[in-house]
């Protein structure tokens, strides 16, 4: 798969005349709780030529292509993606961060990364995580849940409790944010990922009164401390700095 996702890269880099500057796995698989059936989620940054910043249309802001049920690939061009850095928008913080990496210039990709912790807004991504949390959890049936939906309330949850508690991007793999739970709550959520390993995505479990215990608990605690964290606003004059000379770089 590897070989196929990295040809499709270059297919539509040559096709659309773009250089992509990074390209990873988003998703399940990158989150670290695959199922059987877990597709290929591609997310890519490129630019386009330097003239075409410079003319009067605005080029394409990002490209999607859903190429089959296994891979879909989708990708922001620079100048949106350093737009989305400045509103500490989370999903480019978890992009560069991600631990598989199909294609990268990696000196602009670190360089990306150093900026992001420039542009963390604690309140806005805790409000972010928070707001998937309770959105997977409200779809869902008492203690009855699908094994993905799961992870699609305790992953962001705990997003939330680390930007909360550490004042800091939070991961994006699941381990480090299990050191947020109690050991008990740990082992176990080890034990459903390994479970989740062997079975589709849509296989329901029951989740422990512990967990479901924790989950809302948590909620709580967070939405009330939502409301001593000030919102921040940022300039962009590093991130103008860093796209003209990036885009001179490639010139």
């Amino acid at each position: 798969m590897q070989n196929r996702i990295k040809q499709k890269l270059a297919e539509l880099a040559q096709q659309h005349n773009i250089h992509i500057l990074y390209a990873c796995e988003s998703g399940s698989r990158a989150w670290g709780f695959p199922s059987q059936n877990s597709d290929y989620d591609v997310r890519f940054i490129y630019v386009h030529r330097f003239e075409k910043y410079l003319a009067i249309d605005n080029p394409a802001s990002h490209l999607t292509f859903p190429i089959d049920d296994e891979l879909d690939l989708h990708g922001w061009d620079l100048k949106k993606t350093l737009q989305l850095i400045r509103k500490s928008n989370t999903t480019p913080f978890e992009w560069l961060q991600l631990p598989i990496i199909y294609q990268q210039n990696a000196p602009i990709a670190n360089q990306l990364w150093q900026l992001c912790s420039n542009f963390f807004n604690a309140r806005g991504n805790i409000y972010h995580y928070l707001g998937i949390a309770k959105s997977a959890l409200q779809s869902s049936e008492g203690q009855q849940i699908g094994i993905k939906k799961l992870f699609y309330v305790l992953r962001p949850l705990l997003c939330a409790k680390w930007c909360l508690e550490k004042q800091q991007i939070a991961p994006m793999a699941i381990t480090p944010l299990l050191t947020l739970l109690p050991d008990d709550l740990s082992q176990q959520i080890n034990d459903i990922i390994a479970l989740k390993a062997t079975m589709t995505e849509s296989t329901p479990i029951t989740i422990d009164p512990k967990i479901l215990l924790f989950i809302e608990q948590s909620m709580i605690e967070i939405k009330e401390s939502l409301q001593a964290i000030d919102e921040q606003h940022f300039k962009a004059d590093k991130l103008d700095r860093f796209f003209i000379q990036t885009l001179m770089s490639l010139k």
